[in-house]
């Protein structure tokens, strides 16, 4: 081992307090990028971080306008013929509803235990300090080994609606061997791994409508064919008895999975078992052909997200709605377009609904899905650096989730990204009472020292 990185791994160890009481102090910042309610905390978290960057001693830092929320912009380029590495990362975070679950303040940061509880803590500011905190420890005992660039926005838990525009925009600025993105997360505490493959998205409003205005259901039922019900009929059709998706075309472009990749996913420790405990769910439900662990990353979804529909107050209200409305989203494997998808659901729906009701369908955004070469030599150095720091080979695993800016990477500069991140399975992300584990994030922060210097 070099003295450098023993000197950085020591650094880290002994500067636990101070790396916690950063993370505590970003995590006080509300910045939630769907409300224009925290508009002026997304800004403060922007120039926090910019300021953190440059205490770093990293070089032209710069928050920079978006058709959206800012983009903090970082380099140091002081590693000539060294590998240049990309990191990405998201100061934005989720609402806090139901604030009523919430044990704790949500963006007051409070330790119970080994856990830290606050929103953002695990997803994603909690990742983001990982990486600040592991460069710290690096300059603060001797020069990186590799040349280094930060991006860091603040829309991606709204689709980064404004990032696919700022990339084009600044491709120049960006370029690099590959991406670091630490948006991804551990199966446990005691298995470290690494993410190779993302789901894409497309996301819908369905629309039914009917008659021009609530009707009597004494006066009218049996004889107006009710939305709601219309809606509920095409939603169910949308699966067969098999759980398939029946839009036309749906599975034309889909990537199958193939016998080795099948025998990989067949190792990591996320059965049906497994997803019982995580979701309080009696049985597990899907896609016949496939096990748990396929559907949730290697195959394609549609899912209804929420309805609206009539009266929903307490008590009763004899009425036949007007109109009902869906919220769906698909999760996309690679090869299949968030555009296509669109045209073969309004293929279904020209084929399947009743010539009683009139729809509408809109497409309110989508992202591609992404899978990666895990052969490369970044992967492999985090892949040393965990075994090296954990004791264990890291697993390599499909996500079902999506991060957008790793297929607009792939899509608009050719970029690979290497996924990983230290939140684990029971974190709450999105949800109350959100945490992070501080002894695995501690361990992530000496994994990416060691990566540094494996590059």
């Amino acid at each position: 081992m070099s003295q450098h990185l023993q000197a950085a791994l020591d650094y880290a160890r002994q500067h636990e307090a101070d790396f916690l009481a950063g993370l505590q102090e970003i995590l006080s910042f509300g910045s939630i990028s769907t409300s224009e309610e925290h508009l002026e905390e997304i800004e403060k978290t922007a120039q926090w971080v910019a300021r953190r960057l440059e205490r770093l001693g990293m070089e032209n830092v710069a928050v920079m306008p978006t058709g959206g929320h800012p983009v903090v912009y970082a380099e140091w380029l002081g590693a000539p013929g060294k590998p240049t590495m990309l990191v990405y990362g998201h100061y934005d975070v989720q609402p806090v509803d139901p604030l009523d679950l919430w044990q704790t303040e949500p963006f007051t940061a409070t330790l119970k235990g080994e856990n830290l509880y606050a929103r953002g803590a695990s997803d994603m500011k909690g990742q983001v300090m990982a990486c600040l905190n592991a460069i710290e420890a690096v300059t603060q005992t001797g020069k990186l080994p590799v040349n280094v660039k930060f991006l860091i926005e603040g829309e991606e838990e709204i689709g980064s609606p404004s990032l696919p525009a700022w990339i084009e925009a600044n491709k120049q600025l960006l370029q690099a061997d590959f991406c670091l993105n630490p948006d991804a997360g551990m199966l446990g505490k005691d298995h470290p791994t690494i993410t190779y493959g993302l789901r894409g998205l497309a996301s819908f409003e369905l629309t039914v409508s009917g008659p021009d205005h609530d009707l009597h259901s004494g006066v009218f039922g049996g004889t107006v064919h009710n939305p709601a019900k219309a809606l509920v009929e095409l939603l169910a059709g949308m699966h067969d008895e098999n759980n398939h998706i029946t839009l036309p075309g749906y599975y034309d472009s889909v990537r199958p999975l193939s016998d080795d990749e099948r025998a990989h996913l067949a190792k990591l420790p996320v059965g049906d078992n497994f997803i019982k405990q995580q979701t309080g769910v009696p049985e597990v439900w899907g896609e016949t052909g496939y096990t748990s662990v396929e559907r949730a990353g290697g195959r394609p979804t549609l899912e209804i997200n929420g309805m609206i529909s009539g009266f929903t107050g307490t008590g009763q209200k004899t009425i036949i709605p007007s109109s009902a409305m869906a919220k769906i989203t698909c999760r996309l494997v690679p090869d299949q377009e968030p555009e296509q998808v669109y045209e073969q659901m309004k293929r279904y729906l020209d084929e399947k609904a009743p010539k009683t009701i009139r729809w509408d369908l809109k497409m309110y955004g989508g992202g591609r899905a992404s899978i990666s070469d895990i052969h490369k030599p970044w992967v492999t150095a985090l892949e040393k650096a965990m075994e090296t720091v954990w004791g264990t080979p890291p697993l390599f695993k499909r996500e079902g989730g999506s991060v957008p800016v790793v297929g607009m990477m792939q899509s608009a500069m050719g970029m690979e990204s290497v996924l990983t991140g230290f939140g684990l399975p029971d974190d709450n992300l999105h949800a109350p009472n959100e945490k992070t584990h501080l002894p695995t994030w501690y361990k992530g922060t000496e994994t990416l020292i060691r990566f540094f210097f494996g590059l």
